[in-house]
């Protein structure tokens, strides 16, 4: 059997939802997994739960002072759910209990998401949401008409996002995930906007360089005879600063499509329905988040396109540079080719002079040889000498012309 074969079988019951009975209520927080934030929550679950925890989990549910907690590990972020049953009378909004308002006001500063899910059965509601203080909600009804949801999407003077969800049909299994939909929506809703500060900070960033990407291609083109050295530095300079800010943001970018298909997702699993004259909350979000997730995928593809002028355009001016090179390398063989030209006709010339120069010694040490056989009175005739003497000499000078040209064509 493989070792992981039942650590991957389970991940089909990671994550479950909590299953509970209206009326209740459910708090949500999400934190941002930074300078060990989920450990220490985990550590906080354990001291208030008063049973050791599997720190290593992704997720589980525990009992805080007769309270269902959940508690979930994800990539970038950790999340807390409590479960709290809901009395007769009381505040429709109230303040989370108070092991879970401890936890969350130690990591304030890592807090992305806070939501309150209110859940009434259709016979103990108020019957209008004026009664639970929204100012024109959207609502929708969900899972085929079986409940409704509510909400403005207005955050409470405590950053607090309110949700209403009034139950008709919904069992318990149903309502814990319909409930998981809706939180889910939430946080991975906030957790795709992180990118959109980035986004627009690069905005400003990509159309400076821009306006320095069409400078460097003017330049480029106009000047023909500037030497391409300055080119590429401010090319490569230009490139380098593009990589730095993609590498800055590819992930954050990639990490809000991925987020933003899981809300899709999440709203389509919804299964809504109008709710007489009201918008319908999947269409109130799409409308306002659907802009941010094309805003900062078209930064990211501006980004992309950029760096890749920038890269043809580097291109191209290393062609040039390659092409100048060539010319200055045909230039050097060219004056090369001239400057051996000239060196054979002189190596000639030289030749010629040199073949000159030993025939006129050659004759000369015969000269002296008939004088000195001559002063010895062994004179011979200038008829016998010139037989002798000359096609020897002529045949010396011969072997020696013939042994320059060999040395030559060598």
């Amino acid at each position: 059997m493989h070792p992981q074969r039942e650590i991957l079988h389970n991940e089909l019951h990671a994550r479950p939802s909590i299953y509970f009975s209206d009326p209740a209520y459910l708090h949500h927080f999400a934190f941002l997994d930074a300078d060990g934030v989920c450990d220490t929550i985990v550590r906080r679950l354990c001291e208030a739960a008063e049973t050791p925890l599997d720190t290593n989990a992704a997720q589980g549910i525990i009992k805080v002072d007769g309270l269902t907690m959940k508690w979930e590990r994800h990539t970038e972020f950790f999340t807390l759910t409590m479960l709290v049953p809901k009395g007769e009378g009381g505040e429709y909004w109230p303040a989370p209990p108070a092991v879970l308002a401890q936890i969350v006001e130690g990591q304030r500063e890592a807090l992305i998401n806070a939501s309150l899910v209110l859940v009434e059965s259709e016979a103990s509601w108020a019957g209008k949401t004026d009664d639970y203080g929204f100012k024109d909600p959207a609502g929708s009804n969900v899972g085929g008409g079986d409940a409704t949801v509510w909400s403005d999407f207005r955050l409470s003077p405590e950053g607090v996002n309110r949700i209403l969800i009034v139950n008709r049909k919904l069992n318990d299994y149903r309502l814990g995930r319909m409930t998981r939909r809706l939180l889910e929506i939430e946080t991975y809703r906030m957790m795709a906007s992180l990118s959109l500060p980035l986004a627009k900070e690069l905005s400003v960033e990509l159309r400076q360089y821009e306006r320095e990407l069409g400078e460097l291609s003017d330049r480029n083109a106009a000047n023909h005879h500037e030497s391409s050295r300055p080119l590429l530095y401010a090319i490569s300079s230009l490139s380098a600063r593009l990589e730095h800010s993609s590498a800055r943001s590819r992930q954050r970018f990639s990490a809000t499509e991925a987020y933003a298909r899981i809300v899709f997702t999440r709203i389509e699993e919804l299964r809504e329905t109008r709710v007489a004259d009201c918008q319908r909350l999947g269409t109130f979000i799409l409308r306002r988040f659907q802009p941010t997730v094309r805003y900062c995928a078209a930064i990211d593809k501006r980004q992309v396109s950029l760096a890749q002028s920038v890269a043809r355009l580097n291109d191209l001016l290393r062609t040039r540079a390659q092409v100048e090179i060539e010319e200055q390398n045909s230039e050097m063989l060219q004056s090369l080719n001239e400057r051996t030209s000239s060196q054979l006709k002189i190596q000639k010339a030289v030749e010629g002079l040199s073949i000159i120069v030993i025939s006129y010694y050659i004759f000369s040490l015969f000269k002296l040889s008939l004088e000195g056989l001559d002063a010895l009175g062994m004179g011979i005739e200038p008829r016998l000498a010139a037989a002798i003497f000359g096609p020897l000499g002529i045949l010396i000078i011969g072997l020696l012309a013939w042994r320059i040209w060999k040395v030559r064509r060598h």
